[in-house]
Formats: structure tokens, sequence, C-alpha cells
């Protein structure tokens, strides 16, 4: 069976980081929120300096991945929306299950939704987080609006999450590609059909 390039080490590296402090982030929010879970765990400062100090390193290891151009090529991909994205997109919620009729690069427009919408929650978590944090530098009213939009992002932002993960369970090969950097050329062929390694 014929493999393709699809992540080099530095992009894996960059996902498998992003995601264990993502991981961080939203396990110690769900045990500062949940009752239970905060009795279960106990040790709420400890609990509080993890949420803090991985949410502030979440932006670090795409900053530090940037040093990779294949990266950087990615990022410029998910960046870009075609008219083969509006297909792929109009096929789904269709639920047309032909050959053929979901269209994509190397990423599908589910991926560049998904990576968009996630880069920019992120940004806005970072912020409110900030401003929480940081109690004394601002008024009430900024630190409670900051709360309210870091507790409702946060909250939408594991379900999403969850959604990606539930995705990447469905799809042995696509792991296997962010696992090892490699995937078969069938399965670039039937889900990537536009990707010219």
């Amino acid at each position: 069976m014929t493999r393709l390039r699809r992540f080099t080490g530095a992009q894996r590296w960059t996902h498998r980081t992003t995601a264990v402090l993502m991981g961080v982030c939203v396990l110690t929010a769900a045990c500062l929120y949940v009752p239970q879970l905060a009795q279960l765990v106990g040790r709420r400062a400890l609990v509080v300096t993890l949420h803090e100090w991985s949410g502030l390193a979440l932006p670090a290891p795409v900053l530090v991945g940037l040093a990779s151009r294949a990266l950087r090529a990615d990022l410029g991909l998910l960046n870009r929306f075609g008219r083969h994205d509006r297909d792929w997109l109009r096929a789904v919620l269709r639920r047309d299950p032909r050959p053929g009729s979901r269209p994509a690069g190397k990423f599908n427009a589910g991926q560049k939704l998904y990576a968009s919408w996630l880069a920019g929650s992120t940004l806005v978590m970072l912020g409110t987080g900030l401003l929480m944090w940081f109690t004394h530098l601002t008024p009430l009213v900024w630190r409670t609006s900051a709360t309210f939009v870091h507790d409702w992002l946060a909250l939408t932002m594991g379900v999403v999450i969850a959604g990606h993960i539930g995705m990447a369970l469905a799809d042995p090969e696509a792991r296997r590609g962010m696992r090892t950097g490699a995937v078969s050329r069938e399965w670039a062929e039937r889900e990537h059909s536009l990707w010219r390694p």
C-alpha cells in the first residue's frame, strides 16, 4: 500500500502539544465548575493555577511551530475557502453519499471552519481569561462581562472539541496520518481528491 506524507514532525508536535494544553484547560475548567468534580479533586488553588498557566501557554505551540515551513503552508491552506469548499459543505448538508460529491484539498471545509473557529475562540478565551486574572486592572463590569463570555464560550468549545474527537475516532486513517505523518493513497483519493502531495 502506497503511503503519502501528510504531516511533518513539527506539524504533529504542534497538534499534540496544543491538544494537551487544551485538554488541561478543559479538564481543569470542568473541575472548577462542576461541584462533584471539584469535591473529587479538591485542591482548588492548584487547579486554578494549572488552568491559568495552560491557558496562557496555549498559543505557544503554534507560535513555535511557525518556524516550520510545512506548518505555515498548511495554515495558508486552512485560511483559503474556495468553490470546492462550498460544494463540500452543500454535499454534507444534503447528506449526499455519492463518491466525489465532497471534493476537498488537503483539508476539507469542515476542518477549515473548525480550525478558524478554534483559533478565534482561543484568542477570545485568552483575552477574557486575562481580564479575569488581572482583576485590579479593569472595572467590575468588564470582569463580569469577561466571565460571562469566558464561561459560555468554554462550554461551546468543549462541545465542539468533543465533536472533533468524535470525527477523529470515526476515521482511523486520519488518526494514523496525525500519529505517523503518512496516509494511504486510497484514503487520500477518496477523502481529499483535490490534494496533490
